[in-house]
């Protein structure tokens, strides 16, 4: 069959229509973010709670359930529910803040990303809504009485959803054209009896007005035809727009500004305001919700009571088109062509996976394409705040973010979790990217390269973090999914796009100097680096300095930064093969790349190195003003990283370039001469040449420790803390104790909000660099490489052998074993046995290291989508 949605995306590439104008890019949470935050010291969680944001309008963007917007987030649309008993409209996702969670911030509602396309041509959302009044209150103060020893308090532990008293909320969106977009909400009653609902499908025009001078302000306007009430959108920066919907019980109209008297208890101009809907519906009094016939926030109310098991379907269509009829037997069709359409894409993804695992990776591609989201974040006006509304205190020009004056961010992007993380981190942009390049290459390629833009980048060259620190430093893997994008592209269409890859390269150039200058404090080599996106991985906190003043000499920094070499190395050859003058750039990254090796590996027997012989791994070292120093024995992934920073130089490869061919010869025979620890260990002219960070006698000891289930092999992908960490690593710093055990769930400490843990489960990107580096390892040795799987059994299996059964565990976290349950669902597989349950899929930000069951954001398809790359793997 043919693959439309593929065509589709030729047609927006080629510029020929708009096909992205449209999507999911309303964010799930703007209220409780740093962009809103206006507060002297960053108290960004009670400056602007979710209690505000029914009433308050929001500066830098809007929110919503299921929500789609343009582009640049002017005109927006969402649902909003209401079940009769509830103390507020449902118009937007409950959860906890950082201070109230007991393992930091979590949304506490059950939803779904089911289906979408790249073009957003199709889009399923479901949302299960309680029949029962929302537990707000019991969710908040049970959570407050639990301390991080417990388990978090969660919406399925309420019993509010026992006995099927919920309804089903799938919201659908299918477009007919680029500007012609239909939408569908069916709500289904699970319960044998029957319930209200009321639905109000919601249209929102941004607010800009209150902050900026605009030169109109939009409006949204009641007309009439023969077939009944529509709404037209007047808006100065999207043009003329017309909701239609089927009949409504009411046509409610407001404006989209802040209820002064209820948030500032100050008096306000006219009665129209944001919360109107709001107390409109709870009240059941229409009156002056229905007194205008236009507004700025509009919706149609549908109250229905609904009987067991009992479905109802309500239209809509957001259209450039003056339509006659906008619900005709067209509407259903192109609705399931654009279904059909859907599948057999993810069809072609991966034609052999079964059918089970063709449902994740179609979840997983869902969740990742229902995450973008449009970010609006210019740092200098944030500081400066907005004269026509107020000035902020001072002390925000010397606070958060106040450095990074340039970043200007008004784009859509792949963010990690539209609830808990509705804003970018630059190493998970990157993995998400790799995914994005299996489905659209192109999008993928645009992504990375908005992080090397002037207004991304800073003047010197850092990449920004996220955004409730952009000076904090997540590790360097930009390279690394650029090469990914560039690979899988090729593979796809059978030619590399090297333009991208030079363009990726020359800012990276400036990057990877910014790394160097800053962050190897001794001109050793050998990187300190901090937080490194690993949170509370050490036996301190990174990102705020050493205990006693010291330097940590970071094996993940070193391990990082020698991976960032072989990669821009790989670039620089892959874009000489076109352009010959970045063939001395190879050489440029080959020799730095050496002398990283050298550092790390140094074999002087008098002094403390970060490799232990006698224990077979490496160690960070703590390195005191005075010149003292020790090593901390902890074993983490800090010291398994070094496995990954490997590159496989085909010898067809060198010998197309033969500057940098003598160049490596040149470097081994000087280092020898010089007696340097020599990198190259076993290169001979002809053959492949194998650069690996770590050598060959020391890879094996760090394979059996990887593999082994007693230490880092869990059933369920490569644990974050060695197992052998059940007895607590302790050590003396200047006198303070200090320690490490292993967490395999939720952390106890209190490091980055805790509601992040490297101290033992299993997360999706880190496996993913392992697998890739085996099957690099794999490449060299022709396959005659062997190691134990796992560790202490006779079983004997090659690298490639290795990676794909890593490959299989991380994969059987979301797949049905054989008593219909998924790992991941541990503590609620009374309710994923539910035939409205079995089917549903979260992707977590990481995993139980014992059992598998999901943690952290319940909705992180982020870099958790990397499964799907997986599947397409061993499939």
């Amino acid at each position: 069959m043919k693959n439309i949605e593929k065509e589709r995306l030729a047609q927006h590439h080629n510029e020929e229509k708009d096909w992205l104008k449209w999507g999911p890019y309303l964010s799930e949470r703007q209220w409780g973010t740093v962009r809103e935050d206006y507060s002297a010291h960053g108290d960004a969680w009670n400056y602007f709670p979710h209690d505000h944001a029914r009433s308050r309008a929001y500066r830098w963007g809007e929110d919503g359930i299921a929500g789609i917007s343009d582009r640049y987030c002017n005109v927006c649309f969402n649902i909003a529910l209401w079940n009769g008993k509830d103390p507020i409209l449902k118009e937007r996702l409950f959860g906890l803040t950082g201070p109230q969670g007991n393992h930091g911030e979590d949304v506490k509602e059950l939803y779904y990303y089911l289906e979408n396309t790249p073009t957003h041509s199709y889009m399923k959302h479901l949302y299960k809504y309680p029949q029962n009044k929302f537990p707000y209150n019991e969710l908040v103060d049970e959570n407050g009485k639990r301390n991080r020893h417990d388990l978090e308090y969660e919406i399925l532990d309420t019993g509010v959803f026992d006995n099927d008293a919920y309804f089903d909320v799938f919201t659908e969106y299918a477009k007919a054209d680029d500007n012609d977009l239909l939408i569908q909400v069916t709500i289904t009653n699970r319960n044998k009896t029957a319930a209200d609902i009321h639905l109000l499908p919601t249209l929102t025009m941004r607010n800009h007005w209150t902050f900026k001078d605009m030169s109109k302000k939009p409006v949204i306007k009641k007309k009439i035809k023969d077939n009944g009430p529509y709404v037209q959108i007047d808006h100065p920066y999207t043009g003329y727009y017309n909701l239609y919907f089927q009949d409504a019980d009411h046509l409610l109209f407001t404006e989209n500004e802040t209820n002064r008297e209820t948030v500032y208890n100050q008096k306000n101009k006219h009665p129209f305001k944001k919360d109107l809907f709001h107390k409109a519906v709870i009240s059941g009094d229409y009156t002056l919700a229905t007194q205008n016939d236009q507004g700025t926030k509009f919706a149609p109310l549908y109250k229905r009571k609904l009987k067991g098991g009992e479905s109802i379907s309500i239209k809509l269509r957001l259209s450039e088109l003056d339509l006659t009829n906008a619900f005709g037997a067209e509407f259903d069709k192109t609705l399931l062509d654009r279904q059909q359409e859907c599948a057999l894409f993810y069809n072609h993804i991966a034609p052999k996976a079964t059918p089970e695992q063709r449902k994740i990776l179609t979840q997983a591609f869902a969740g990742l394409l229902w995450s973008k989201q449009y970010y609006n974040y210019e740092v200098e006006r944030w500081l400066k705040g907005d004269s026509k509304t107020s000035v902020p205190p001072k002390e925000r020009l010397t606070g958060r973010n106040s450095s990074w004056k340039t970043l200007r961010n008004h784009d859509v992007l792949l963010m990690p979790d539209k609830w808990e993380y509705p804003w970018y981190a630059a190493w998970d942009s990157a993995f998400h990217c790799a995914s994005f390049a299996l489905i659209d290459p192109d999008f993928a390629k645009d992504q990375l390269l908005l992080f090397t833009k002037e207004w991304y980048m800073a003047p010197n060259g850092q990449i920004p973090a996220y955004e409730w620190n952009f000076s904090d430093v997540n590790p360097p893997v930009q390279a690394w999914a650029a090469l990914q994008i560039f690979k899988t592209d090729r593979k796809k269409n059978g030619k590399g796009d090297i333009t991208f890859l030079k363009r990726m390269f020359n800012k990276l150039s400036l990057n990877f100097t910014w790394w160097v200058n800053r962050l190897d404090r001794h001109q050793n080599n050998v990187f300190q680096g901090g937080f490194l996106g690993l949170d509370n991985i050490g036996v301190f906190d990174r990102s705020h300095g050493v205990p006693g003043g010291g330097t940590l000499e970071q094996v993940d920094g070193t391990a990082w930064m020698a991976l960032y070499c072989l990669n821009m190395l790989e670039m620089s050859l892959e874009i000489a093969s076109e352009d010959g003058s970045y063939e001395d750039m190879a050489t440029k990254y080959f020799g730095h790349f050496v002398f990283i090796a050298e550092a790390l590996n140094k074999m002087d027997s008098d002094k403390v190195n970060t490799w232990d012989n006698a224990e077979g791994f490496f160690y960070d070292r703590l390195v005191m003003e005075d010149g003292r120093s020790t090593t901390i024995k902890v074993r983490s992934i800090v010291g398994m990283l070094s496995i990954a920073a490997v590159l496989n130089l085909k010898s067809s490869t060198l010998n197309k370039f033969p500057k940098f061919k003598a160049s490596v010869l040149w470097f081994k025979k000087y280092r020898m001469e010089n007696l340097k620890y020599v990198v190259i260990q076993e290169y001979s002219d002809g053959e492949d040449l194998l650069l690996s960070l770590v050598p060959k006698d020391r890879m094996r000891p760090l394979l059996k420790s990887l593999l082994d289930e007693k230490e880092f092999l869990s059933p369920y992908g490569i644990r974050s803390l060695s197992k052998i960490h059940e007895t607590p690593y302790q050590i003396k710093i200047d006198g303070v104790d200090y320690s490490i055990n292993y967490e395999p769930a939720e952390s106890t400490v209190s490091l980055f909000g805790g509601n992040s843990n490297w101290r033992g489960p299993v997360w999706m990107p880190m496996n993913y660099l392992f697998i890739k580096a085996l099957q690099e390892y794999y490449e060299y040795s022709n396959g005659n490489m062997t190691v134990e799987y796992p560790t202490g059994t006779d079983n004997q299996l090659n690298l490639m052998q290795v990676s794909k059964e890593l490959s299989k565990r991380l994969i059987k976290l979301f797949d049905l074993d054989e008593h219909g349950n998924r790992p991941i669902n541990r503590l609620y597989e009374k309710y994923y046995q539910n035939p409205h349950f079995k089917d549903l899929i979260l992707f977590y930000e990481y995993f139980h290291g014992e059992n598998g069951r999901g943690l952290g954001a319940s909705h992180q398809t982020g870099w958790t989508a990397l499964v799907a790359n997986l599947i397409e793997e061993v499939s």
